[in-house]
This record gives C-alpha cells, sequence and structure tokens, in this order.
C-alpha cells in the first residue's frame, strides 16, 4: 500500500498500525488521520527513537501491509 492508500483507507489501517506501535494512542491515530509524516513524528516521539530509526520500521510496516493478499480459493479434489 503506498501512503495515498493508507491515507484514504485510514479508520480500517489505523487499528494495525495501533497493532504494531501500541503506545499510540486512539487521540494521536485520529490527529495523524493517515498523514505519514505525522505518524513518523509521533513514532519518534512515543518511543524515544531517531527519525532513522521510526522511517526503518514505518517502511517495513508499509511493505508488509502492500503485499498482496490472494483472493483465490483452494480447490480440493
Amino acid at each position: 500500500m503506498n501512503s495515498d492508500q493508507i491515507e484514504g483507507n485510514w479508520k480500517q489501517f489505523s487499528g494495525k498500525v495501533k497493532e504494531k506501535w501500541g503506545k499510540l494512542t486512539d487521540d494521536d491515530l485520529t490527529q495523524i488521520a493517515g498523514k505519514r509524516d505525522q505518524l513518523l513524528g509521533r513514532i519518534q516521539e512515543r518511543y524515544g527513537i531517531k527519525k532513522e530509526e521510526a522511517q526503518k520500521q514505518l517502511d517495513e510496516f508499509y511493505k508488509t501491509q502492500s503485499e498482496p493478499v490472494s483472493t483465490k480459493a483452494h480447490t480440493t479434489y
């Protein structure tokens, strides 16, 4: 998923963000509203990490969210 897709689907996506970064509050997620730069800053703030580390975590997280999920049903014979 790219950042535009995440911002557009923020309500659904924010649950996954909260699972990954549990120190983020519901208020944080509401204020972030899917904006990548705000999410990055809030991760830095809540976890006390450098921008580079927060960026690395966020990039890895975005990659895992963009992996295609197969919608084909398994057929058994």
